[in-house]
């Protein structure tokens, strides 16, 4: 592969990289992203499942202020 072609990859793939995941939110737009749904600990219940099953999974929390290590000796 000659070195043109090469530096044409990686400007592609720099420029593909870089339009990625790039919006604009419009004011009016932002009510609809702060909505009650849109929150992921809207749920106690369904948080506190998440949070053991990751406990038990991973052996660790995910920062919540529970102590202990992955022994299960809270």
């Amino acid at each position: 592969m000659n070195n043109s072609r090469r530096l044409n990859l990686v400007l592609l793939g720099l420029l593909l990289l870089g339009g990625t995941g790039c919006t604009t939110v419009k004011p009016w737009e932002r009510g609809t992203l702060a909505d009650w749904t849109m929150r992921p600990d809207r749920d106690p219940l369904a948080l506190a499942s998440d949070e053991h099953i990751y406990f038990s999974r991973e052996a660790t929390t995910g920062g919540r202020g529970v102590g202990g290590g992955g022994c299960g000796c809270n």
